[in-house]
Order: structure tokens, then C-alpha cells, then sequence
């Protein structure tokens, strides 16, 4: 394969080769307005809020149960969100994959290699033959449950790996949205005061619908959840990670070739990536050392969004490197990825993405699993997301202004 499409196309969870982009000249649009877009283009929208409280969330079953966008400030509030305008509003699907945007979109495990989901049986991993399966990609997802501030949906279909094993799986998927009060208790913390905020919970639910066990010898799947959000050149992602002698072994940051040290610092226990979207690149982080809580800080927009999701630290972990693998179940646990601009200079974006993925899915027929994710923005004013960035963090702003003014 040649470079420039290997970069293209590896696990960003993304395919960047498309041109299409989000059209909004100067200010992102609001969450209104993306509403706005979203209701003239969509038939299945749902505004998630609770009595009382200016938090918004947009979902649609349109997109797989896909959280798009969400606000702290309510209709005239930041649109948290990067959502692909040209794609949606074209009317029209296109090949290999749909990359409608959306701040968090359910994805199934692994992409390449002897158990992949992406390629068909016999066929070698290369871009001809790379397609994102449309259970995850076109499908409509069914309301089942609608509630003041959550929304539950199902599905159910088939996937083949590239061993030849077919899936018959349901999907069960719920959002709800989270006050004040569950907030600060996931966290740990009390929350600065000054502070706007909107939390959303997910739980995704994976049912085994066949006759027979899935098994390692003919490939097992993981919930992957991919998050795509709105960068500017004051923007960092922060991915704190359990520290030791052979941590930085257990990062790899060279997915699209080495990531320079301009755009990613190292520390003893968290790293800082820059999210402008104009350099591509990604790391993934081992389950080993990854923590829960990577998420990012945009001292342009006076923001700081948080994910919090489990890690098994013994767990296997499904590979999606595009190849025959020596240790499939071998993989990252938390990726994060900073979008760019491609050689020929076309570019999807910009955006930048935060995922998460569970361990391994080994299920008996009628055995169902369960994989939940938070996801956390907030916005105030400077001192109070200095306090925030040190209660989740211990991280002084300076030192991120710092890392992001680096040349």
C-alpha cells in the first residue's frame, strides 16, 4: 500500500481521504443552528434536555444512535460537535465509508487484520477492498424508549470478519443526560463555581443472536466509541496515562509516521497532543497504563471536555493495524487523533477525535455485554478552568499555553 494511502486510512477511525468539509466561515455555528440543519436533512432528531437546565444533546437514529452535537448554553450555545455539512447535506452516501461527523458514534472492532470487520474474506487490505460495514456506518437505528433526558435505540444484523465468521448481533444503545450533582460524583470532585456544563452518559449493549459462542480462533469484537470534535490552534488533548519504567513503550504515536515533538509532549503521567486540525496524527494508548479521563482543553473557546470510560489493564484488546497479525488482541485501549490536511492538500475536516474501546466481546448465544462512556464539556471563564484543569489534572494552563506556543 502505498504511504499516503496507508495514512489515509488507518484506525483514525476515519477516512480521511474524503474532501468534504464542515462549511462554516468564521464562528462555528451554534447548537441552534446545527439543529436547524440537522431537522432539514434528517427525519429521526431527538434534543435531549431536563427541566430547568440550559444542557443540550442531539441524537439521531438516522446515524446509528449517533450523539452529533451538544450545547452547555442551550440553542445559542457552542456546538460542542464537528458535524460534516457538504456530506449531509448532499443527500448522498459514499463508498468505503459515511462520515457524517458527530461527537459520538458507535463503531465495532477491530478494522484490520485476520478478524477484521472492514474487509472481506480473501481479499487483501488495501483501500479497493476497505469498507466500513453499514450496520455501523448507514444503518437506522429503532427508538425503543424516549424519557425526559434520555433516548434508548436497538438494532440488529449481520457482520462477516475477514476470517469468514458471521456476527448475528443485537445493539442496544441508551443516551441520557447527566446533572450538576452525577456529574460531580463521577468525577470526584466539586465543580468550580462560574462553570456551564453538559454531560451525556452512553451505554452500548452488544447481544451474541447466533447459535454458537464467539471465540478467539475465529475473532472476537469491541465496542469502539469515536468521538469527533471542533479543534483550534489553542487546543490540546490531554490523555493521562499510569506511569512506570516502560510507559512510553506502551504509547505509539508513529500510526501516520512519528508524531513531531511540536505536537506531542510526553510527561511522567500525561501527555498533551495539539488539536488544531492541520497536522495529521495519532496515538493510541495500551491498556496497561491508560487511565480514564483523557479528554482536552481549548483556551481559545474557554473549554475543557473530559470522557470517562473503563480500562482493563489485563483485558485483550482487539489490533486494527491493516495485516496479518502476530498478536491480534494486542491493541490500544484509548486513541486520540488530530486531523490534517493529505499530500494532494484535500482534507475531510479539520476536526480532532478522543475514542475509547472496550476489551475483547467472547459471548455465549443469548449472552449480551455492556459498555458505558461519559462525555463531559465545560466552559467558564479562565480562573475557573484553571481550578478545573487542576482538580481533573493537576495541570496548570501556563503549561498548556506553553506546549501549544511551541514552534
Amino acid at each position: 500500500m502505498k504511504p499516503l494511502l496507508m495514512a489515509c486510512l488507518l484506525t483514525a477511525g476515519i477516512a480521511g481521504c474524503q474532501t468534504s468539509g464542515n462549511k462554516q466561515p468564521g464562528k462555528p455555528a451554534n447548537f441552534g443552528e446545527d439543529v436547524a440543519f440537522l431537522r432539514q436533512h434528517l427525519k429521526n432528531v431527538v434534543v435531549l434536555q431536563l427541566p430547568g437546565d440550559s444542557s443540550r444533546v442531539l441524537v439521531t437514529g438516522d446515524y446509528q444512535a449517533r450523539v452529533m452535537t451538544s450545547s452547555a448554553s442551550g440553542d445559542a450555545g457552542n456546538s460542542f460537535g464537528w458535524i460534516n455539512y457538504d456530506l449531509i447535506g448532499s443527500g448522498k452516501l459514499t463508498p468505503h465509508i459515511n462520515a457524517f461527523g458527530g461527537e459520538e458514534r458507535f463503531w465495532l472492532g477491530p478494522e484490520g487484520g485476520q478478524y477484521a470487520l472492514f474487509f472481506p474474506p480473501g481479499k487483501p487490505y488495501e483501500f479497493t477492498h476497505w469498507q466500513t460495514p453499514g450496520m455501523i456506518d448507514t444503518a437506522h437505528y429503532n427508538v425503543t424508549a424516549e424519557a425526559p433526558g434520555e433516548v434508548s435505540y436497538q438494532y440488529t444484523g449481520t457482520i462477516q470478519n475477514h476470517a469468514g465468521y458471521t456476527f448475528k448481533l443485537g445493539v442496544a444503545r441508551t443516551v441520557r443526560l447527566l446533572d450538576k450533582k452525577t456529574i460531580e460524583s463521577r468525577l470526584g470532585i466539586a465543580l468550580p463555581e462560574g462553570l456551564r456544563s453538559v454531560a451525556y452518559e452512553t451505554e452500548n449493549q452488544v447481544s451474541n443472536l447466533g447459535d454458537s459462542a464467539w471465540q478467539e480462533t475465529t475473532g472476537l469484537p469491541s465496542i469502539w466509541l469515536l468521538g469527533m470534535f471542533k479543534p483550534s490552534e489553542q487546543t490540546a488533548v490531554v490523555a493521562p496515562f499510569r506511569p512506570g519504567a516502560d510507559s512510553r513503550k506502551l504509547i505509539t504515536d508513529d500510526y501516520f509516521g512519528k508524531i513531531p515533538a511540536r505536537n506531542l509532549q510526553v510527561n511522567d503521567s500525561l501527555l498533551l497532543f495539539r488539536a488544531d486540525g492541520k497536522a495529521r496524527g495519532k496515538l493510541g494508548i495500551a491498556p496497561g497504563i491508560a487511565k480514564t479521563g483523557a479528554g482536552s482543553i481549548d483556551l481559545a473557546n474557554n473549554s475543557i471536555t473530559v470522557l470517562l470510560y473503563d480500562v482493563t489493564p489485563n483485558g485483550k484488546y482487539v489490533n486494527s493495524k491493516w495485516e496479518d497479525q502476530a498478536e491480534p488482541y494486542k491493541g490500544d485501549a484509548v486513541n486520540c487523533y488530530n486531523d490534517g490536511p493529505l499530500e494532494d492538500g484535500t482534507q475531510m475536516g479539520p476536526f480532532y477525535e478522543v475514542e475509547s474501546s472496550s476489551d475483547v466481546i467472547a459471548l455465549k448465544p443469548g449472552e449480551a455485554r455492556k459498555y458505558s462512556q461519559v462525555t463531559m464539556h465545560f466552559e467558564g471563564d479562565a480562573e475557573a478552568l484553571k481550578a478545573l484543569a487542576e482538580k481533573l489534572w493537576q495541570l496548570p494552563l501556563d503549561s498548556v499555553r506553553q506546549f501549544l506556543q511551541q514552534k
